[in-house]
């Protein structure tokens, strides 16, 4: 099975050399599950042909906003609505989560509340779950049809089910420790305030169910191609 990876940001130049990029931090995050994967790094506008290109699709997170006006924008939630349409499968992850959010109706803005940064604890399908995060915006009204699949007091709309069509999470499972350690040294600084840095670094090092979620995503993703091809 093919999963095409629709990169929509990159890690911080400072890390990529030896923590790696958005994609391969996916590749491995699902590996084990028998798929292959291409990526389009739709950012910089290359985007597939078809939404017949890949028989999943997977979103990847960012350092931009939804709501903000980047070319991209655009026409990768048109590629949502066509990929779902013609019945081929979209996984969402944080900015990817929230971009198919708002390209099927719903809203997404900068929550007054502040950030989630490091290890946070959801209600995943019915059973807590911790997985790394790393965002301020948010989802604040689901788009119809969506069911809140995950949730938290900090992220009420943290992870949407569209039937067979799409599945989303707010959080990063395929982020490990040393790379949000990382971003806590980089990219955070002068952005989120030092004392939550220094707390999420801190709870850095404690188990994560980020195993469970990318084996939710990979179950969810082939469930969805065998039912379109039945």
């Amino acid at each position: 099975m093919k999963i095409g990876i629709l990169q929509t940001g990159q890690s911080p130049e400072t890390l990529r050399p030896h923590l790696g990029d958005y994609p391969g931090m996916f590749e491995h995050l699902l590996d084990g599950h028998g798929f292959t994967f291409r990526t389009w790094l739709v950012e910089e506008m290359d985007f597939p042909d078809s939404p017949h290109d890949a028989d999943g699709w997977l979103i990847t997170g960012s350092k931009h906003g939804v709501y903000e006006d980047h070319p991209f924008i655009a026409p990768l939630e048109e590629l949502v609505r066509d990929a779902m349409g013609a019945g081929v499968p979209v996984v969402g992850i944080c900015f990817g989560h929230q971009l198919m959010a708002q390209a099927l109706g719903g809203k997404v803005e900068k929550f007054a509340g502040g950030w989630a940064v490091g290890p946070q604890t959801y209600d995943i399908e019915g059973r807590p779950m911790t997985v790394n995060a790393w965002h301020q915006d948010q989802v604040m009204l689901p788009p119809p049809g969506a069911q809140v699949i995950a949730s938290n007091d900090f992220c009420r709309y943290a992870g949407f089910s569209y039937g067979d069509l799409g599945w989303s999470v707010q959080p990063h499972p395929e982020f490990k420790d040393d790379f949000v350690r990382g971003l806590i040294r980089t990219r955070a600084v002068g952005v989120v305030p030092q004392p939550q840095l220094d707390s999420a670094e801190a709870a850095l090092g404690q188990p994560l169910d980020s195993p469970a979620v990318g084996a939710r995503i990979a179950e969810f993703l082939k469930r969805a191609a065998g039912r379109a091809n039945i």
